[in-house]
C-alpha cells in the first residue's frame, strides 16, 4: 500500500462526512483502522500510518472503523459505524467479539465441492442482514465441480429469492469479472467463510498478485487447508477496499433476532398462519410449517436449522446478559466500597 492514498480510497463516504462539525473537518485528522494487533492499532490518515497503542481509556474499535485524532495523532472520537460484524466470543469465553466494521457488501464464500453448507451459508446470511450489509454468495472452484454447479446455485438461490449467487474459478481472472459490479470506488468489501474454501485465491485473482498465502486441497476430503490467519485489509486498482477474515472455525451468533428474521422470513411468515399462537412446529394441529414441509414448500433442513440458530442465540444472549448483570453488581458494589473510604477519610 502507497504511504499516500485518498479517504475515498480507503472507504471514506458521505455518512462519515455528515458526522462532523464544521470545525472537526478543519481541525481534526480523519483515520482508519487498517490493522489490528494485540497491543495497538494501525491507521491510515490517507497521508501517512499511524500507531495509536491499545488502552484502557479507547473504545473498542476493530478493522474497518473511522476516527477522529487531534493535532497531536491523539484519539478524539470513534465514528458512528455504517455496519458492524459480530459473534460471540470463542472458546469458553463469555462476551462479543467484534469482527469487522464499515462493510457495504459481504462476500460470503463458500466452495462447490465437499465443502458445500447450506446451514453455514445461512448463518453467514444472519450476520450480514443484522449488521445491515448486502450478502452476496460467491461459488468458488467450479473448475472442479462441472456436474452440479447449476443445480447448487439454485440450491442457494432457494433461501433466499432476492439474493445474489455467483460462481467463479478463483484461479481465473476472467471468471472472477462477474464481481466487479461491487468492486468500485469507495466500496469497502468483506470476505466471509470458512478455512480453505479460496477466500484468499479469489482476493489474489482479483488484486493481481500473490499477497495472501494459499494452500493445496487436501485429497482425503476435497477441502482446502487453513492458511490465513489475521483480518487485513487490501486496495483494488478499481479503489475498492477488500478485507479478508481469516476462517472462523466457531461463528456463534449473539443479539442476532433482526438477522434471523430476515434470513428465515417465509418460517416466521407461515408461523403466524398456525393455528395456535404458541405453536412449537413440531406436530401441533393446525401448524402452517409443518404443512408447508408436507406440501414440499418448505425444507425440514431448514426448519431444523432455524432451531439450531435459535437455541444458540438464545444461549449465548443470556450467558452475555447474566455476565453484564455481574459487571454492573461488581461495579456498584466498588463504587460503594470508595464512598465509604472516601466517609472514613472526611471523619478521621
Amino acid at each position: 500500500m502507497n504511504s499516500k492514498i485518498s479517504l475515498r480510497l480507503l472507504g471514506w463516504q458521505p455518512f462519515f462526512q455528515q458526522q462532523l462539525s464544521v470545525e472537526e473537518f478543519e481541525y481534526t485528522t480523519i483515520a482508519r483502522v487498517i490493522f489490528h494487533h494485540r497491543s495497538e492499532y494501525v491507521l491510515h490518515t490517507g497521508q501517512d500510518k499511524v500507531r495509536l497503542p491499545v488502552t484502557p481509556f479507547l473504545p473498542k474499535m476493530v478493522l474497518g472503523d473511522w476516527l477522529l485524532l487531534d493535532i497531536n495523532k491523539h484519539f478524539l472520537r470513534l465514528l458512528e459505524r455504517k455496519s458492524l460484524f459480530k459473534r460471540k466470543s470463542s472458546g469458553t469465553q463469555i462476551g462479543e467479539q467484534y469482527i469487522v466494521a464499515n462493510v457495504d457488501t459481504a462476500l460470503i464464500v463458500c466452495s462447490l465441492n465437499a465443502d458445500f453448507n447450506l446451514n453455514r451459508i445461512e448463518r453467514y446470511l444472519a450476520l450480514a442482514h443484522e449488521a445491515k450489509v448486502e450478502p452476496v454468495v460467491i461459488l468458488t472452484k467450479q473448475d472442479l465441480c462441472h456436474d452440479d454447479v447449476e443445480a447448487k446455485k439454485m440450491a442457494v438461490r432457494q433461501l433466499d429469492p432476492l439474493l445474489i449467487v455467483e460462481s467463479v474459478n478463483a484461479l481465473d481472472k476472467e471468471s472472477c469479472q462477474v464481481l466487479s459490479d461491487w468492486c468500485h470506488q469507495g466500496r469497502t468489501l468483506s470476505f466471509l467463510g470458512s478455512s480453505g474454501v479460496g477466500k484468499s485465491t479469489l482476493i489474489n485473482t482479483l488484486l493481481g498478485d500473490e499477497i495472501q498465502r494459499t494452500g493445496q486441497i487436501r485429497e482425503d476430503d476435497q477441502k482446502g487447508r487453513h492458511t490465513t490467519t489475521a483480518r487485513t485489509m487490501h486496495f483494488m486498482s478499481t479503489g475498492a477496499v477488500l478485507i479478508d477474515t481469516p476462517g472462523m472455525r466457531e461463528l456463534q451468533m449473539t443479539g442476532c433476532q433482526n438477522g434471523m428474521s430476515q434470513t428465515f422470513s417465509e418460517i416466521e411468515h407461515l408461523a403466524q398462519r398456525c393455528r395456535f399462537s404458541n405453536c412449537q412446529h413440531s406436530g401441533e394441529p393446525g401448524c402452517a410449517v409443518q404443512k408447508a414441509i408436507e406440501n414440499g414448500e418448505l425444507e425440514s433442513r431448514r426448519l431444523t436449522n432455524y432451531f439450531k440458530l435459535l437455541r444458540e442465540q438464545a444461549r449465548n444472549s443470556a450467558s452475555l446478559k447474566e455476565q453484564r448483570a455481574k459487571h454492573k453488581q461488581f461495579g456498584k458494589m466498588i463504587r460503594t466500597m470508595k464512598s465509604e473510604l472516601n466517609d472514613r477519610k472526611k471523619r478521621f
